[in-house]
Protein backbone atom coordinates (compact mmCIF):
# COMPACT_ATOMS: atom_id res chain seq x y z
CA UNK A 1 0.00 0.00 0.00
CA UNK A 2 0.89 3.52 -0.61
CA UNK A 3 1.90 6.27 2.97
CA UNK A 4 3.54 8.82 3.63
CA UNK A 5 7.59 8.04 4.66
CA UNK A 6 10.17 9.98 6.35
CA UNK A 7 13.39 9.38 4.03
CA UNK A 8 15.40 10.22 6.74
CA UNK A 9 14.82 12.89 10.09
CA UNK A 10 14.50 16.52 9.57
CA UNK A 11 12.36 19.56 7.81
CA UNK A 12 8.86 18.49 5.67
CA UNK A 13 10.77 18.23 2.63
CA UNK A 14 12.12 14.96 3.68
CA UNK A 15 8.25 13.65 3.30
CA UNK A 16 7.23 11.65 0.38
CA UNK A 17 4.54 8.82 -0.24
CA UNK A 18 6.13 5.45 -0.53
CA UNK A 19 5.51 1.69 -0.23
CA UNK A 20 5.02 -0.52 3.31
CA UNK A 21 3.77 -3.27 4.07
CA UNK A 22 -0.29 -3.21 4.48
CA UNK A 23 -1.27 -3.63 8.54
CA UNK A 24 -2.81 -6.88 9.32
CA UNK A 25 -5.39 -6.33 12.24
CA UNK A 26 -5.03 -8.80 15.29
CA UNK A 27 -8.52 -10.37 16.65
CA UNK A 28 -9.39 -7.20 18.40
CA UNK A 29 -8.46 -5.07 15.50
CA UNK A 30 -10.74 -3.19 12.68
CA UNK A 31 -8.71 -2.85 9.10
CA UNK A 32 -9.52 0.54 7.59
CA UNK A 33 -9.41 1.68 4.32
CA UNK A 34 -8.42 5.81 5.40
CA UNK A 35 -10.14 8.20 3.24
CA UNK A 36 -8.76 11.17 5.59
CA UNK A 37 -6.48 12.49 8.85
CA UNK A 38 -5.79 14.72 10.81
CA UNK A 39 -2.30 16.62 11.61
CA UNK A 40 -1.23 16.87 14.86
CA UNK A 41 1.93 18.68 16.26
CA UNK A 42 3.72 16.12 17.49
CA UNK A 43 3.79 14.32 13.31
CA UNK A 44 6.13 17.34 13.47
CA UNK A 45 8.26 15.93 16.24
CA UNK A 46 7.98 12.33 15.12
CA UNK A 47 9.37 13.53 11.41
CA UNK A 48 12.04 15.34 13.29
CA UNK A 49 13.34 12.02 14.73
CA UNK A 50 12.55 13.68 18.40
CA UNK A 51 9.01 11.76 18.72
CA UNK A 52 9.33 7.83 19.42
CA UNK A 53 6.57 5.77 18.90
CA UNK A 54 4.82 3.54 21.49
CA UNK A 55 6.43 0.34 21.42
CA UNK A 56 4.56 -1.87 18.77
CA UNK A 57 2.68 1.12 17.28
CA UNK A 58 3.45 2.17 13.82
CA UNK A 59 6.34 3.81 12.18
CA UNK A 60 4.18 5.50 10.00
CA UNK A 61 2.68 9.25 10.96
CA UNK A 62 -0.53 9.87 12.07
CA UNK A 63 -2.99 9.29 15.13
CA UNK A 64 -6.30 10.03 13.95
CA UNK A 65 -8.35 9.28 11.09
CA UNK A 66 -11.89 8.07 9.26
CA UNK A 67 -12.38 5.65 6.80
CA UNK A 68 -14.18 2.58 6.02
CA UNK A 69 -14.22 -0.92 7.63
CA UNK A 70 -12.00 -3.38 5.21
CA UNK A 71 -12.02 -6.57 7.57
CA UNK A 72 -12.72 -7.17 11.27
CA UNK A 73 -10.36 -9.34 13.42
CA UNK A 74 -12.13 -12.70 14.47
CA UNK A 75 -13.25 -11.35 17.91
CA UNK A 76 -14.66 -7.92 16.87
CA UNK A 77 -18.41 -7.74 16.65
CA UNK A 78 -19.75 -4.64 17.24
CA UNK A 79 -18.33 -3.51 13.57
CA UNK A 80 -18.76 -5.11 10.22
CA UNK A 81 -16.84 -4.21 6.82
CA UNK A 82 -18.39 -0.97 4.83
CA UNK A 83 -18.87 0.62 8.30
CA UNK A 84 -17.63 4.29 8.42
CA UNK A 85 -15.45 5.18 11.28
CA UNK A 86 -13.20 7.15 12.51
CA UNK A 87 -10.78 7.19 15.88
CA UNK A 88 -7.41 8.07 17.81
CA UNK A 89 -4.63 5.78 17.72
CA UNK A 90 -1.14 5.02 18.16
CA UNK A 91 0.50 5.67 14.87
CA UNK A 92 -0.40 4.54 10.96
CA UNK A 93 -3.04 7.13 9.76
CA UNK A 94 -0.92 8.59 6.66
CA UNK A 95 -1.40 5.97 4.80
CA UNK A 96 -4.14 4.31 2.49
CA UNK A 97 -4.79 1.47 5.07
CA UNK A 98 -4.47 1.52 9.20
CA UNK A 99 -5.70 -0.91 11.96
CA UNK A 100 -7.05 0.48 15.09
CA UNK A 101 -8.22 -1.38 18.30
CA UNK A 102 -12.03 -1.85 17.84
CA UNK A 103 -12.61 -0.74 21.43
CA UNK A 104 -11.00 2.70 20.04
CA UNK A 105 -13.21 3.33 16.87
CA UNK A 106 -16.50 5.44 16.69
CA UNK A 107 -19.30 5.10 14.16
CA UNK A 108 -19.05 8.20 11.82
CA UNK A 109 -22.87 9.81 12.49
CA UNK A 110 -24.22 10.13 9.30
CA UNK A 111 -24.38 14.00 9.24
CA UNK A 112 -20.50 14.00 9.16
CA UNK A 113 -18.22 13.37 6.35
CA UNK A 114 -14.88 11.50 6.73
CA UNK A 115 -13.31 15.39 6.90
CA UNK A 116 -14.62 16.39 9.94
CA UNK A 117 -14.58 13.52 11.69
CA UNK A 118 -10.48 12.79 10.76
CA UNK A 119 -10.38 15.60 13.21
CA UNK A 120 -12.05 15.18 16.28
CA UNK A 121 -10.67 13.06 18.53
CA UNK A 122 -7.42 14.12 19.35
CA UNK A 123 -8.69 17.92 20.40
CA UNK A 124 -11.87 16.80 21.83
CA UNK A 125 -10.30 13.99 24.07
CA UNK A 126 -6.96 15.76 25.27
CA UNK A 127 -9.46 19.57 26.00
CA UNK A 128 -12.04 16.88 27.90
CA UNK A 129 -9.23 15.15 29.82
CA UNK A 130 -7.62 17.84 30.58
CA UNK A 131 -10.68 20.12 31.75
CA UNK A 132 -12.63 17.29 33.63
CA UNK A 133 -10.98 14.25 34.17
CA UNK A 134 -7.24 16.11 35.30
CA UNK A 135 -8.58 19.41 36.71
CA UNK A 136 -12.42 18.86 37.87
CA UNK A 137 -13.45 22.46 36.33
CA UNK A 138 -16.50 23.29 38.21
CA UNK A 139 -19.55 25.38 37.35
CA UNK A 140 -18.19 29.29 38.30
CA UNK A 141 -14.99 28.51 38.44
CA UNK A 142 -12.25 30.71 36.08
CA UNK A 143 -10.13 29.03 33.42
CA UNK A 144 -7.19 30.15 31.66
CA UNK A 145 -6.56 28.38 28.12
CA UNK A 146 -2.94 29.20 25.97
CA UNK A 147 -2.87 28.75 21.98
CA UNK A 148 -6.81 29.48 22.43
CA UNK A 149 -6.69 29.20 18.57
CA UNK A 150 -5.81 26.07 18.83
CA UNK A 151 -7.29 22.97 17.86
CA UNK A 152 -7.78 22.16 21.45
CA UNK A 153 -7.65 25.53 22.67
CA UNK A 154 -10.46 25.44 20.18
CA UNK A 155 -12.07 22.46 21.90
CA UNK A 156 -11.17 23.76 25.35
CA UNK A 157 -12.98 27.17 25.65
CA UNK A 158 -16.28 25.80 24.09
CA UNK A 159 -15.82 22.73 27.38
CA UNK A 160 -15.30 25.44 29.34
CA UNK A 161 -18.56 27.13 28.11
CA UNK A 162 -20.80 23.91 28.53
CA UNK A 163 -19.00 23.39 31.71
CA UNK A 164 -20.48 27.15 33.09
CA UNK A 165 -17.16 28.63 33.20
CA UNK A 166 -17.26 32.12 34.81
CA UNK A 167 -14.32 33.50 32.97
CA UNK A 168 -12.54 31.54 30.08
CA UNK A 169 -9.55 33.35 29.32
CA UNK A 170 -7.61 32.43 26.57
CA UNK A 171 -3.94 33.86 25.12
CA UNK A 172 -3.72 33.96 20.98
CA UNK A 173 -0.77 35.73 18.80
CA UNK A 174 -3.07 38.21 17.04
CA UNK A 175 -6.11 40.33 16.91
CA UNK A 176 -8.06 37.84 14.40
CA UNK A 177 -7.69 34.79 16.76
CA UNK A 178 -8.51 37.19 19.54
CA UNK A 179 -12.04 37.75 17.72
CA UNK A 180 -12.00 34.24 16.68
CA UNK A 181 -11.94 32.95 20.04
CA UNK A 182 -14.58 35.77 21.85
CA UNK A 183 -16.93 34.25 19.27
CA UNK A 184 -16.43 30.38 20.51
CA UNK A 185 -16.92 31.19 23.85
CA UNK A 186 -14.14 33.17 25.23
CA UNK A 187 -14.95 35.89 27.90
CA UNK A 188 -11.18 37.17 27.90
CA UNK A 189 -8.34 37.17 25.85
CA UNK A 190 -5.07 38.57 25.39
CA UNK A 191 -2.84 39.17 22.36
CA UNK A 192 0.91 37.66 23.83
CA UNK A 193 2.66 39.74 21.48
CA UNK A 194 1.42 43.27 22.85
CA UNK A 195 0.17 42.41 26.31
CA UNK A 196 0.95 40.21 29.42
CA UNK A 197 -1.31 37.60 30.33
CA UNK A 198 -0.09 37.98 33.91
CA UNK A 199 -1.04 41.37 34.44
CA UNK A 200 -4.42 40.49 32.58
CA UNK A 201 -5.85 37.68 34.83
CA UNK A 202 -4.78 39.73 38.04
CA UNK A 203 -6.89 42.25 36.98
CA UNK A 204 -9.95 40.25 35.24
CA UNK A 205 -9.81 37.63 38.67
CA UNK A 206 -9.33 41.01 40.93
CA UNK A 207 -5.87 39.25 42.03
CA UNK A 208 -7.50 35.83 42.77
CA UNK A 209 -5.90 34.12 40.27
CA UNK A 210 -7.66 31.04 38.00
CA UNK A 211 -8.96 27.78 39.22
CA UNK A 212 -7.79 25.69 35.95
CA UNK A 213 -4.43 26.33 33.32
CA UNK A 214 -4.62 24.59 30.28
CA UNK A 215 -0.66 25.03 28.62
CA UNK A 216 0.98 24.07 25.64
CA UNK A 217 3.91 26.78 25.94
CA UNK A 218 6.01 25.31 28.53
CA UNK A 219 9.82 27.13 29.94
CA UNK A 220 8.66 30.82 28.49
CA UNK A 221 5.17 30.40 30.37
CA UNK A 222 6.11 28.76 33.70
CA UNK A 223 6.56 31.88 36.05
CA UNK A 224 3.66 33.88 34.67
CA UNK A 225 1.76 30.64 34.38
CA UNK A 226 2.26 29.94 38.51
CA UNK A 227 1.55 33.72 39.32
CA UNK A 228 -1.28 33.10 37.59
CA UNK A 229 -2.83 30.06 39.01
CA UNK A 230 -5.28 31.02 42.17
CA UNK A 231 -5.61 28.94 45.88
CA UNK A 232 -6.08 25.34 44.86
CA UNK A 233 -5.30 26.08 41.26
CA UNK A 234 -4.57 23.22 38.85
CA UNK A 235 -2.32 23.40 36.09
CA UNK A 236 -2.12 21.01 32.67
CA UNK A 237 0.77 20.39 30.79
CA UNK A 238 0.09 19.36 27.50
CA UNK A 239 3.43 20.54 25.74
CA UNK A 240 6.24 22.33 25.91
CA UNK A 241 6.70 24.41 22.81
CA UNK A 242 9.26 27.26 24.21
CA UNK A 243 11.42 24.23 26.16
CA UNK A 244 11.37 22.43 28.87
CA UNK A 245 14.42 24.08 31.26
CA UNK A 246 13.33 26.91 33.59
CA UNK A 247 17.02 28.42 35.00
CA UNK A 248 15.58 29.58 38.23
CA UNK A 249 12.59 29.73 40.28
CA UNK A 250 10.91 29.05 43.36
CA UNK A 251 8.61 26.73 44.73
CA UNK A 252 7.30 28.37 47.66
CA UNK A 253 4.31 29.66 45.56
CA UNK A 254 3.26 25.60 44.71
CA UNK A 255 2.66 24.99 48.55
CA UNK A 256 1.48 28.79 49.40
CA UNK A 257 -1.64 28.37 46.94
CA UNK A 258 -1.62 24.60 46.97
CA UNK A 259 -0.96 24.52 43.67
CA UNK A 260 -1.62 20.98 41.30
CA UNK A 261 0.52 19.90 38.31
CA UNK A 262 0.04 17.58 35.93
CA UNK A 263 1.28 16.66 32.78
CA UNK A 264 -0.63 14.43 30.44
CA UNK A 265 -0.24 13.04 27.25
CA UNK A 266 -2.64 10.72 25.19
CA UNK A 267 -0.85 8.59 22.61
CA UNK A 268 1.14 6.40 25.36
CA UNK A 269 -1.82 5.79 27.19
CA UNK A 270 -2.97 2.24 27.39
CA UNK A 271 -6.08 1.31 25.38
CA UNK A 272 -8.37 0.80 28.37
CA UNK A 273 -7.71 4.47 29.07
CA UNK A 274 -8.48 5.67 25.80
CA UNK A 275 -11.53 3.76 25.58
CA UNK A 276 -12.75 5.03 28.56
CA UNK A 277 -12.07 8.28 27.38
CA UNK A 278 -13.40 7.51 24.09
CA UNK A 279 -16.91 6.77 25.95
CA UNK A 280 -16.97 10.40 27.41
CA UNK A 281 -16.71 11.98 24.35
CA UNK A 282 -19.19 9.65 22.59
CA UNK A 283 -21.28 10.59 25.91
CA UNK A 284 -20.76 14.41 26.55
CA UNK A 285 -19.17 15.57 23.38
CA UNK A 286 -20.52 14.11 19.71
CA UNK A 287 -23.88 14.93 20.48
CA UNK A 288 -23.07 18.83 20.59
CA UNK A 289 -21.00 18.34 17.33
CA UNK A 290 -23.46 16.73 15.68
CA UNK A 291 -26.53 19.04 17.06
CA UNK A 292 -23.85 22.56 16.10
CA UNK A 293 -24.28 22.87 19.85
CA UNK A 294 -19.69 22.38 19.64
CA UNK A 295 -18.62 23.81 16.75
CA UNK A 296 -15.82 21.66 15.46
CA UNK A 297 -13.38 23.94 13.14
CA UNK A 298 -11.49 22.73 10.27
CA UNK A 299 -8.94 25.37 8.98
CA UNK A 300 -8.03 23.64 5.57
CA UNK A 301 -7.88 20.41 3.84
CA UNK A 302 -4.79 19.05 1.62
CA UNK A 303 -4.03 16.58 -0.52
CA UNK A 304 -1.89 13.86 1.12
CA UNK A 305 0.10 14.26 -2.40
CA UNK A 306 0.90 17.64 -0.59
CA UNK A 307 1.60 16.75 2.62
CA UNK A 308 5.28 18.64 2.75
CA UNK A 309 3.21 21.61 2.16
CA UNK A 310 0.67 20.50 4.70
CA UNK A 311 3.26 20.01 7.91
CA UNK A 312 4.90 23.60 5.95
CA UNK A 313 1.55 25.39 7.02
CA UNK A 314 1.38 23.58 10.51
CA UNK A 315 4.74 25.15 11.55
CA UNK A 316 3.79 28.68 9.85
CA UNK A 317 1.28 28.73 13.08
CA UNK A 318 -1.29 30.57 10.74
CA UNK A 319 -3.93 27.84 11.18
CA UNK A 320 -7.29 27.73 13.64
CA UNK A 321 -8.36 24.59 14.12
CA UNK A 322 -7.78 21.51 12.34
CA UNK A 323 -5.58 20.74 9.16
CA UNK A 324 -7.11 17.58 7.14
CA UNK A 325 -5.42 15.58 4.61
CA UNK A 326 -7.39 13.29 2.25
CA UNK A 327 -6.13 10.22 0.81
CA UNK A 328 -6.85 8.72 -2.58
Amino acid sequence: MEAVIVKQPGDASQLAIGTVDKPTPKPSELLVRVHACALNRMDLLQREGKYPVPPGASQVLGVEMAGIVEACGAQVSQFRPGDRVFGLMAGGAYAQYCVIDASLAIQIPVDLSFEEAAGLPEVWYTAYQALHLIAGLEHGQDVLIHAGASGVGIAAIQLARQAGARRIIVTCGSEEKIAFCKGLGATHAINYRTDSFRERVAEWTEGKGVNVLVDFVGADYWLDNIESLGLDGCMVILAFMSGVSVPEFSIAPILRKRLRIEGSTLRSRSIAYQSALRGHFVASVLPGVINGELKHVIDRTFSWRDVAEAHRYMESNQSRGKIIMTID
